[in-house]
């Protein structure tokens, strides 16, 4: 990174700021955004109106930003992918003088000296012209706007976005809390909890989610999350006479984020045939780099150096990035479910647990892979992924419409448990929460853990299927199955009578698995001078 002098600066000003070409052809239309942001209008409450901001900017390093991510909910529904911004929906049609209006959006406005420095911005005639909205206008005209916020009988918007601190997205917000009257804002931690209760708790995981919230609070300096009444009911007494009352209470009486991600989620579940040709390309190209790492997969590559081969298959196809960070786990590091310190020097004759997948015009895919590194799983391990992958196999025969989205992880469950009952590792079912601690399948979009709220798989959701099996050194086993971690996910479609998988093209069974690594890689050829 440089600084720029005073005269480079002017001159900017003068010259003006050159736009960007050899786009990609692909993205999101607008046509897309502005029919989403019509379904939403027609399940919202009458005289209602929703908000949706902008997330705020991250700092990577003093006066360096990390590279921008838009909130999902704000490009879903509008296609933009900028900071400081907030957009305004609403049921019917509102009057401002002689202007009839259903939607305003305030965006970041247009600065040619910045736009130099981290790129251009679209500013109020191009959200206009490419993005087809006609009520635009820049963010500092939002606090002297006219609008009377308690007429509607609802305003639904999701928890403000967290770590703002200055500038535009800070002013917009306070902006909002002030004309609407909102003094107390909904909790994070305790409305991720209530999704999670609403949605997900059934008997049989209450208590894992018990075990969750608990660990959570341990290390929480959120006094209301901590004392929140309803989380507390549910965590001192967790029966099924409790969970059913709690679930009444949070459905009772939602607040605006509730409501507000409860409309959400019930579109975003539902991939359209835009988004399905998105994801199909994400998973894609994403399962085409586990395949070639396969093939360039050597005991004395680094995990970092494996990563990064992920990456440049990723951006070859045109992916923006990874979906998530990068979990590259060798032996026992893949009993860390989110290890991605990604730091080993080198992977040796271990297995390396590979869960790594591409953003694709802001469609995450998500698959995971478990690889011996040498080419060939010893027994043990055999035993392990053959078990794991049997448990995946039984519970893609679930994935079509009707199943109740609890049944899929119940199934892989049931498998696991009974195979490590037959290897000898567990003496009874219930310990099987030792070596297999989460759940196994979740939504996927435009987040990596995308927004849902149907507990029953309909046609077009697209999810994942994720069976681990996780033995950690010290655990109460035989030895020579610790350190032993698998996990295989795949991303499905979900269909009427059966899914579609997607990932199918990264090779899975263990006899392909080990014929694909047998093989070399383009990346086995490269050298580089000595590093010392």
């Amino acid at each position: 990174m440089t600084r720029i002098t005073f005269i480079f600066f002017t001159s900017l000003i003068i010259n003006g700021v050159t736009a960007q070409e050899n786009l990609p052809a692909d993205y999101l239309s607008k046509e897309f955004h502005e029919g989403r942001r019509n379904e939403l209008r027609k399940i919202m409450p009458g005289n209602s109106m929703a908000v949706i901001f902008a997330y705020p900017e991250r700092v990577f390093s003093r006066d360096i930003n990390y590279v921008y991510h838009p909130n999902p909910d704000l490009y879903y529904f509008s296609g933009y992918k900028e900071p400081d911004a907030v957009l305004l929906i609403f049921k019917e049609n509102q009057q401002r003088g002689d202007t009839s209006y259903n939607e305003l959006f305030f965006i970041r406005k247009r600065n040619p000296v910045r736009e130099q420095v981290t790129g251009k911005r679209l500013g109020v005639d191009d959200v206009k012209n490419k993005l087809g909205f006609k009520q635009v206008f820049n963010g500092d005209e939002f606090k002297n706007f006219d609008i009377d916020f308690s007429k509607f009988s609802k305003v639904l918007y999701d928890v403000f976005p967290e770590g703002i601190s200055s500038g535009g997205l800070s002013s917009l917000v306070k902006t909002f809390r002030d004309k609407a009257g909102i003094r107390q804002v909904d909790n994070k931690n305790v409305m991720e909890s209530f999704n999670i209760i609403s949605n997900y708790i059934t008997p049989s995981n209450v208590a894992r989610f018990v075990k969750y919230v608990k660990s959570n609070m341990a290390e929480s300096d959120d006094d209301a999350y901590k004392a929140n009444p309803i989380l507390l009911e549910i965590i001192n007494q967790p029966d099924s006479t409790t969970l059913a009352s709690v679930i009444k209470k949070i459905k009772s009486n939602p607040s605006p984020s509730n409501e507000y991600n409860q409309l959400i989620s019930s579109l975003r579940e539902i991939k359209t045939k835009e988004e399905l040709a998105l994801l199909r390309k994400s998973v894609f190209l994403s399962a085409i780099a586990h395949k070639e790492v396969m093939k360039a997969i050597q005991p004395n590559m680094s995990e970092a150096e494996l990563a990064g081969l992920f990456e440049y298959v990723h951006k070859k196809y045109g992916a923006e990035g990874e979906g998530y960070p990068p979990i590259v786990g060798a032996g026992a590091n893949g009993c860390t479910l989110h290890y991605m310190e990604n730091i080993a020097t080198k992977v040796n004759n271990q297995m390396v647990l590979m869960d790594v997948a591409s953003e694709y015009h802001g469609y995450s895919a998500d698959i995971t892979r478990t690889v011996p590194a040498n080419g060939k799983f010893t027994s043990n391990q055999k035993a392990i992924y053959q078990l794991v992958y049997d448990a995946q196999e039984a519970v893609f025969k679930l994935c079509k419409e009707g199943t109740p989205f609890g049944k899929l992880n119940e199934k892989a469950t049931e498998v696991l448990a009974q195979g490590l009952l037959k290897l000898g590792i567990i003496k009874d079912e219930k310990d099987v929460s030792r070596y297999y601690m989460h759940g196994c399948s979740h939504h996927m979009g435009l987040d990596v853990h995308d927004k849902n709220i149907t507990p029953i798989l309909k046609e077009n959701m697209v999810i994942t299927v994720e069976p681990g099996i996780y033995i950690a050194k010290g655990s109460p086993c035989d030895p020579k199955w610790w350190d032993i971690a698998v996990r295989l996910e795949d991303d499905v479609v979900i269909g009427k009578n059966n899914c579609e998988n997607l990932s199918a093209p990264a090779p899975r069974k263990i006899e392909d698995v080990e014929k694909t690594v047998a093989k070399k890689s383009m990346f086995n050829e490269l050298e580089l001078p000595e590093f010392r």
